[in-house]
């Protein structure tokens, strides 16, 4: 794949980092709208209990149609204490969890303002860490579908909670891996990347 759009994402499915992989040429949408119930602002986790939607509470007066890059998180129910116990409690029996917990701990301690730029900060280090080496370029306007070359994909309303990636995206495929609940559930596929880091670790990239 030669290039592609992304739009920014809250520990991003495993579809955003397995296209970010594969890209020569990603490019993150900064001139779109803010757009809800998408994974701008949410990751979906497995738990004990099944899977669990994480959500960034978004600041309502700041979010309709408003740029993406202007967009501020809400301080709002205490979300980063709750997030934080969610994950570790999901994962702490993970192989890796002890192995990167520094590494994330610190997204959920500093209370943060902008979400593009929290995103982008979370987005910066999975890719440290699953050694995802592909520079980003930023979108310098608001780019149409109808306007982008044939080559480039757009992944910005693609990569969605509801839609599903083997019925709408042919170009990726979530192989089983082990997870922490998979005797108890079954493989859940798509779960946000802290999933596939947790339970694969140096391995992840192989995935990918």
């Amino acid at each position: 794949m030669s290039s592609a759009l992304f739009s920014t994402a809250y520990f991003a499915p495993v579809q955003y980092y397995a296209h970010l992989n594969r890209c020569a040429e990603p490019i993150m949408e900064c001139h779109e709208h803010y757009i809800k119930q998408t994974y701008r602002n949410r990751c979906i986790i497995a738990t004990a209990n099944g899977l669990m939607p994480l959500s960034l509470p978004i600041d309502k007066a700041n979010s309709e149609k408003t740029n993406i890059r202007d967009v501020k998180i809400s301080d709002h129910g205490n979300w980063q204490h709750l997030h934080w116990n969610s994950i570790e409690s999901a994962y702490n029996s993970s192989p890796f969890f002890e192995y990167y917990e520094d590494d994330l701990k610190p997204f959920f301690t500093n209370m943060p303002d902008n979400l593009f730029d929290f995103n982008e900060s979370i987005r910066s280090k999975m890719c440290e860490l699953l050694d995802i080496n592909c520079p980003v370029n930023f979108s310098t306007e608001y780019l149409r579908e109808m306007d982008l070359p044939e080559d480039c994909m757009d992944f910005r309303d693609l990569i969605h909670p509801k839609k599903n990636p083997g019925v709408v995206d042919p170009n990726f495929i979530c192989k089983p891996y082990y997870q922490v609940f998979d005797r108890k559930f079954g493989f859940q596929p798509n779960l946000s990347i802290l999933d596939l880091l947790f339970n694969m670790g140096p391995e992840s990239i192989l995935y990918l």
